[in-house]
């Protein structure tokens, strides 16, 4: 099964290349194209301010993170390589997150992500709708995906919300098709279990009367006579 992460984080500012940081990191796993259940979430102290501008787009204050790890703590860095593995890493304006997580790993000491790993959704988006706006809430409003849950821009709801509409943006429910995968292979085996029935064990009576059957049968034979397809035997 292909396994894949959903990833977002909310920073300190937009560059990291400006001293910003990661302030909340979130994953999520999938297996062709659905969530497990599994995910990694943590808030990180970043040890500098939040920039106005960007505590006004996520709601994360500084105040609300004392006594949370770096992230070079094994609970935050570690943890986090662990959980993605080698999987491929998806994002929505992807440049943005591995910039930052890239810049983390590398202050941290830990090998970093790379380009070739990533997948952006939004790039992705522009391409199936070209010259459309394509942030991650014009999608879900497009592919009708709820966002009752999102007051705030929040790494992990962003990760719920990004899971749906890479999904839509990977052909959606179309996918179901796909004869060519272990689920679609099991439904297609239950479906034809299900539909393979044995003899009625009491025919049914016929619906039509005698008299019906007779004057069908005059029909056939004063009207339609040999061009009656059923009764060549074969059909084109």
């Amino acid at each position: 099964m292909a396994r894949e992460i959903i990833l977002d984080v909310e920073t300190t500012g937009i560059d990291p290349r400006q001293g910003h940081r990661v302030i909340e990191i979130a994953c999520i796993e999938l297996e062709d194209f659905v969530p497990t259940g599994k995910h990694f979430h943590r808030l990180i102290h970043p040890d500098r301010e939040i920039d106005p501008d960007a505590e006004r787009v996520h709601g994360i204050s500084l105040a609300s993170l004392a006594g949370k790890p770096r992230f070079d703590h094994p609970d935050v860095a570690d943890a986090f390589l662990e959980f993605v593995g080698d999987a491929p890493l998806i994002a929505h304006n992807a440049g943005f997150d591995r910039g930052f997580v890239d810049h983390e790993l590398g202050l941290a000491g830990k090998t970093i992500t790379g380009e070739a790993r990533w997948t952006c959704t939004l790039v992705m988006a522009r391409t199936k709708f070209p010259g459309m706006y394509n942030s991650l809430d014009a999608l879900c409003k497009r592919f009708k995906i709820s966002l009752a849950e999102r007051e705030k821009h929040g790494a992990l709801v962003d990760c719920k919300l990004l899971a749906q509409v890479y999904l839509e943006l990977c052909g959606g429910r179309e996918r179901g098709l796909d004869l060519g995968s272990s689920e679609a292979k099991r439904a297609v085996a239950l479906a034809a279990a299900a539909v393979a029935y044995g003899a009625r064990p009491r025919p049914l009576a016929p619906r039509s009367t005698g008299e019906e059957r007779a004057a069908h049968e005059a029909f056939i034979a004063s009207t339609l006579k040999d061009k009656a397809v059923w009764l060549k035997g074969t059909c084109t």
